[in-house]
């Protein structure tokens, strides 16, 4: 598996990326949804959104991670 070379910034970096690009994705899901009444897809934009917000958080935090354990490297 590709992920397993990867260092943390890294990875934290492309899971914060997915995760702001899942958020945008959700949001047009759910405004969709709004404009044509499809309660079911506005339901599934507002969870893609939730998971994105999860996944930035978690890019977020693996980053940090890596620059207290690395400091020097940038």
């Amino acid at each position: 598996m590709a992920d397993e070379n990867k260092d943390l910034g890294t990875q934290g970096q492309e899971d914060t990326l997915k995760g702001k690009l899942d958020q945008a994705t959700g949001k047009v899901q759910q405004k969709v949804g709004q404009a044509t009444g499809n309660t079911e897809m506005e339901t599934k934009g507002n969870a893609k959104q939730v998971g994105g917000t999860a996944k930035s958080t978690l890019g977020n935090a693996e980053q940090k991670v890596d620059n207290a354990l690395d400091p020097d490297k940038k």
